[in-house]
């Protein structure tokens, strides 16, 4: 036995149990841990009898701490009703007090920590780092300090926005209307709660490809992609602890745009970078509102140096990681000409210009260089950039990682990052609309990731923002604790998560939806999806994922009634929607598919199909306006203006098309004409479908649409008029009959009462003007309920002999008013019983 193979197999196993433990653990811990709405012994009361402690913080701290109290004392009040005061320059004689504030820039936390009252050695010098602890008499005079301490100022604003998570505030409050719910008294336990520094150093998202629909949004909401949109975007990733972020560039310019943007995002901590073509912080615009000559380095370099060189003065005060490196015009390739030599050249150039404009090192700025499409290849074909500069890997624009550190190669010191998407604008066709991805696949690409080093920067393609909710909290989450997730709790991540957005009574069943719905998107993207995607005749493929995707709405439609009214919106913008605009297309691409195949054939019924094709296409449009129009009461207009229907080839089309359909030419055979055929051992009539119906001067037959448990109910009008006993009142059925015998004839009618001081009301029967019989439908009624009642038609039998196949003709003839015909059965030999009836037989022209 080799010893040594079983000993390395025990320890791994050991090793593997140990890892899922900890994960159990770890997301035990990621849930409520620390508020109560119960007071305890030694706990702190934020809010109680009415009464809210004020929020103490340092003058002198980070400005940004100030900016972002003022949220957490909004949250506060969203959940109390009570709003905090928030004191700058001196401590409450007496009392409770909230006191927040960073190490070595809060005089009160560091006084506390020199007097032994509050250990913060494990937060000094770390990255992003907080505690939550309530001190006992911290100060003369105050009773109790919940404390809110962060090793630098993110770990500070990390601390009060948990803690306004804790309390019930989802970071999607704003972003997708997700209520708050109110608590009269709110608590913190007593213990020392830290929240460790993040896995990934920078973890953010890239706004991209944001036209027509974010972009019509925010210029409609805000004027422009200004300081006062970007700040709800801050906000929303700090309250989901992100740090950094790519901002908008399709015709933007974050710091020419609104000179604000750049000191806000400063100021709160958001990290601002640009995306893999915008080097030194220049949007790619910019260069259009004043470049002058070639975007080209060998042949311009003064000018781009020039250009360059006003991007970094304009940054260098903030913290920011520097884009470097360069590609082509519009976010294209470099030309073919171009060498490693020169791309080399411009990385050090750049440099050069980032260490004359901050008067620091090159290396003592965060650079980044990313390996998008074609420059990976000038990295494996060898061009290499300084040690310090991290290396932005990418995935292919589809969610699959490209290239990962070798992990025997040589450590490099700037370490590595990972670009991904969630969405795309190009080949073989743009995904910009709605959610694709699944959260499966992301964590299986990004623990892959991981798990070669890559923990400096993770940044993804977010596009719109909107409707990207889920997937954004799951990516920053994973940044945040990658090792937290395995393969065995990801579901768990998506009820937690819709706990927190609508309840837990309905976090299960809103899950299973959205990981459904992202799975049936992932198969094959909306704007992908056609008329050709699935088969309709192998296994019933196309039919049976229309089916899944209309049984997934209808279970989010059932949902939606379900839930409290405040929950409606948030739960329609993240859950319904999605489902119910994206089954819709799958409703319209499976008509046109039988549309084409049954045109193909020439089969009539292509054009019910064609219809069908029609009305999901102008349904889409009205899903649109709903969406933008009345979820909200219109806060959200614009934001799904991106189309989604009539791809012609990547990019989208300039307006939408409803696929092509064909029609079928039917030429239209009168009833009088139509002959009903004998199939299967019985023919089934919908009394509607006479051949001929015969009244008298006053009385006429006509038909009641939709009346019945089928098609319809044909009757005698007026009602109040009565037939003489021989009046050729009757409706006539022409019948193509194969076999020979005698059968049963049932009439189906509907259940009227003998209202005839209870005579009962009667019909006669004949075949080809032979010998009626006469059926007197409800002679017997009493007053007793009957089962024919409670079923709700009323059928009569009887027999007839047919002696000879071919043509018959079957008459129905009525001695009262009152009498509603809806189906006839005729048994050869092989009706079946059911509810409703055989359907009806087919018709062929006489």
């Amino acid at each position: 036995m080799n010893y040594t193979y079983v000993r390395k197999m025990i320890i791994s196993s050991v090793l593997a149990l140990a890892f899922v433990c900890l994960s159990i653990a770890t997301m035990a811990q990621y849930g409520h841990t620390y508020v109560s709405l119960d007071d305890e012994v030694g706990g702190f009361a934020i809010s109680g009898d009415h009464q809210t402690a004020p929020i103490l913080i340092d003058a002198d701290d980070y400005p940004g701490i100030a900016a972002v109290a003022g949220w957490f004392a909004n949250d506060i009040k969203m959940v109390t009703g009570q709003s905090p005061e928030i004191l700058q320059s001196e401590m409450p004689g007496t009392g409770q007090v909230v006191l927040v504030g960073t190490i070595g820039k809060n005089k009160w936390i560091d006084q506390l920590a020199a007097e032994g009252k509050l250990d913060v050695s494990d937060l000094k010098g770390q990255w992003e780092k907080s505690l939550t602890q309530v001190v006992e008499h911290p100060f003369s005079g105050v009773e109790k300090a919940l404390v809110l301490a962060g090793s630098d100022k993110r770990g500070t604003i990390y601390a009060m926005l948990n803690l306004s998570r804790e309390m019930g505030v989802s970071p999607w409050y704003w972003w997708a209307d997700v209520p708050v719910d109110q608590h009269e008294a709110v608590y913190v336990r007593p213990g020392r709660f830290v929240t460790e520094s993040p896995k990934v150093k920078y973890r953010g998202i890239f706004l991209n490809d944001e036209e027509p629909a974010l972009g019509g949004w925010v210029r409609e909401t805000f004027g422009g992609f200004n300081h006062n949109f970007y700040e709800k975007v801050f906000e929303l990733i700090l309250r989901q602890r992100g740090n950094f972020l790519w901002p908008a560039m399709w015709g933007k310019a974050f710091y020419d745009d609104d000179p604000e943007n750049g000191r806000l995002a400063d100021e709160l901590g958001i990290v601002v970078s640009t995306s893999h073509h915008e080097p030194l912080g220049k949007a790619h615009v910019e260069w259009d509102r004043y470049g002058s000559g070639a975007w080209d380095y060998s042949k311009n370099p003064k000018v781009l140096t020039d250009f360059w060189t006003q991007g970094m003065e304009r940054m260098k005060d903030y913290e920011t990681v520097v884009t470097v490196g360069m590609r082509g015009d519009g976010d294209e390739a470099m030309s073919e000409g171009t060498n490693i030599a020169l791309l080399e050249k411009i990385v050090r150039d750049q440099r050069k210009i980032i260490s004359k404009v901050t008067g620091k090192k090159a290396e003592e700025t965060p650079q980044v260089w990313a390996l998008y499409k074609e420059v990976q290849d000038y990295y494996d074909k060898g061009m290499r950039v300084p040690d310090d500069v991290t290396l932005l890997l990418c995935d292919d624009n589809w969610g699959n990682v490209r290239k990962l550190p070798d992990l025997n190669a040589q450590s490099h010191p700037g370490g590595f990052g990972m670009y991904y998407h969630f969405d795309y604008v190009g080949g073989p066709r743009n995904y910009k609309w709605i959610n694709v991805s699944q959260i499966q696949r992301v964590w299986e690409q990004m623990n892959l990731t991981y798990s070669h080093g890559v923990d400096r920067i993770w940044v993804v393609n977010v596009g719109d923002l909107k409707p990207m909710e889920y997937p954004i909290s799951f990516f920053l989450d994973m940044a945040w604790e990658p090792t937290r997730f395995n393969a065995q709790n990801l579901l768990q991540h998506t009820e937690d998560w819709c706990a927190e957005q609508f309840g837990e009574k309905y976090a299960k069943e809103a899950a299973r939806i959205i990981n459904l719905y992202t799975k049936y998107n992932h198969r094959v993207t909306p704007e992908l999806l056609n008329a050709k995607t699935y088969s309709l005749e192998n296994y019933n493929e196309f039919e049976r994922v229309r089916n899944d995707y209309r049984d997934l709405t209808l279970d989010a439609l059932r949902l939606y009634n379900f839930i409290p009214n405040k929950y409606k919106d948030a739960f329609d913008q993240l859950v319904l929607f999605p489902a119910n605009a994206c089954s819709n297309l799958y409703e319209m691409y499976y008509a046109v598919a039988k549309n084409h195949q049954l045109a193909a054939e020439n089969n009539p019924k292509a054009n019910h199909w064609a219809d069908v094709v029609k009305a999901c296409y102008d349904r889409d449009s009205l899903l649109t306006v709903h969406y933008n129009q009345q979820i909200a009461d219109g806060k959200w207009n614009h934001t799904m203006d991106q189309i989604r229907i009539g791809y012609t080839y990547w990019q989208e089309p300039r307006q939408r098309k409803m696929p092509q359909v064909k029609r079928v030419d039917v030429p239209v055979v009168p009833n009088e004409e139509l002959v009903f055929k004998e199939a299967e051992g019985y023919v089934s009539i919908e009394a509607e479908n006479f051949q001929l119906s015969q009244g008298t001067e006053k009385i006429r037959w006509e038909v009641i649409p939709g009346l019945g448990k089928t098609a319809s109910g044909v009757t005698t009008f007026p009602q109040n008029e009565y037939p003489l006993e021989n009046d050729p009142v009757y409706l006539e059925y022409a019948i193509n009959f194969e076999s020979t015998g005698e059968f049963d004839v049932q009439v189906l009618v509907s259940t009227t009462l003998n209202f005839n001081a209870n005579k009962g009301l009667r019909y006669a029967i004949s075949f080809d003007g032979g010998e009626e019989q006469i059926i007197n439908i409800n002679g017997a009624y009493r007053g007793e309920l009957g089962e024919w009642q409670a079923t709700r038609i009323n059928q009569t039998s009887t027999k007839h002999p047919i002696e000879k196949a071919g043509l018959h003709r079957l008459r129905i003839r009525v001695l009262e008013p009152g009498i509603v015909l809806q189906k006839i059965l005729i048994d050869t030999g092989g009706l079946k019983p059911s509810y409703l009836g055989a359907p009806q037989s087919k018709r062929i022209k006489q």
